[in-house]
């Protein structure tokens, strides 16, 4: 079964190798001020293939880890749990570092060993998510992810998704020992995947915290900028330029400003997050929006406590945070009276023109064409 693996994904890196992709020259995506509609298709179809492949590899290497004696009843429990929860969605942290990767390579033709370790790290990414999206169900006791059932909510699972999803956790560093071990930049590698898993925590704590003590006079622009700064930020869309960066032989320490523009973009996207939790259809998200039931300290609320008058004022304290239908129908109502979707497309303009200007000032074009390139991705996105 693994060398049937192997066997696959060599074919499928030499094929990618046919249509690496070139960035730079009077064709570039990268020239105009708005993004090309296409730009944020930079992986081809067999790249696509590839990163699944080099998935199927990993999974079968931890499957195999010699650390643990599996039984055949663990054994498949790991590779059901992993098959539920890893490669469901978009992908497209993971995608990311191989598109980044290939960027800041400036067209130059990747080898099978760049491929190769350019997905391992998007999926060490992807795993990394996958454990606080399993973790984070449970304590939001949410109902549906990508779609489908979430894990703890799945038969037989129940509590037991707490350890997987640590299990799932543990898994990015046995990756990252058994391939990048030799590497010149292993170690950083392990502290930036360290650091980022903490201020993910972190962000994951005040959010909880902020939340927990349901009182929406705390809520406020700086408070819900904090946590997504460090609940979101680091994790989707620092950690993928950063990996790809290292690969690239970069020091972080050199690129401070692509981290703060990146957290920038994080909280755009999280603003949107908020907002496609109220607005959009649950079949195109993928999940049932439950932050006003579970209190959340949404872009959205904030906003409605800055324009409400005190009788709305009064209608979001005693409506915002209860379960029942008819409590979220009156917060919807109320957002809808505030113009709130108006309020946010507004806010989506804006960033958007902020975050272009910053990027066009900044001196390398591979790193303006990463930049642009998941600008691309969350524009106007719908889920």
């Amino acid at each position: 079964m693994r060398s049937s693996c192997c066997r696959n994904l060599r074919t499928a890196i030499k094929a990618a190798n046919l249509h690496h992709i070139r960035v730079g020259g009077s064709g570039s995506l990268y020239q105009s001020r708005h993004l090309s509609s296409s730009s944020h298709h930079l992986l081809t179809e067999d790249l696509k293939s590839t990163f699944l492949n080099v998935y199927s590899t990993l999974k079968s290497d931890l499957l195999h880890d010699p650390s643990f004696e599996f039984t055949d009843e663990s054994r498949l429990w790991v590779e059901r749990m992993l098959d539920y929860n890893v490669p469901g969605g978009k992908l497209n942290r993971g995608h990311s570092v191989v598109e980044s990767f290939k960027l800041l390579k400036e067209g130059e033709e990747l080898t099978e060993e760049e491929i190769f370790l350019s997905c391992a790290l998007g999926w060490c990414i992807e795993w990394l998510h996958a454990y606080f999206l399993v973790i984070d169900d449970i304590m939001d006791s949410s109902v549906t992810r990508r779609g489908q059932p979430c894990w703890f909510r799945v038969p037989q699972v129940g509590m037991v998704g707490i350890n997987d999803g640590i299990l799932i956790r543990n898994h990015v560093h046995r990756i990252l020992k058994k391939h990048f071990r030799g590497k010149p930049f292993y170690f950083d590698l392990v502290d930036l995947f360290n650091e980022v898993e903490f201020q993910t925590s972190c962000g994951q704590m005040i959010d909880m915290i902020t939340t927990g003590e349901k009182d929406l006079a705390k809520y406020s622009l700086p408070v819900h900028r904090r946590i997504v700064q460090y609940k979101t930020s680091y994790c989707s869309f620092y950690l993928p330029v950063a990996c790809a960066l290292l690969m690239a032989g970069e020091n972080l320490e050199n690129h401070v400003d692509v981290k703060n523009v990146l957290v920038d973009m994080g909280i755009y996207f999280q603003v949107q997050d908020d907002y496609l939790d109220c607005y959009a259809d649950p079949e195109t998200l993928g999940k049932i929006g439950t932050d006003i039931e579970n209190f959340k300290c949404s872009w959205l609320v904030v906003k409605a406590l800055e324009r409400c008058s005190k009788e709305q004022t009064e209608i979001l304290y005693e409506n915002y945070g209860k379960p029942d239908p008819s409590n979220v129908a009156k917060v919807k109502e109320l957002y809808k009276e505030l113009d709130l979707e108006g309020v946010f497309k507004e806010y989506e303009s804006k960033s958007y023109e902020k975050l272009i200007g910053v990027i066009e000032a900044h001196q390398s074009k591979a790193i303006q064409a990463v930049l642009k390139s998941f600008l691309a991705k969350i524009y106007k996105r719908q889920k």
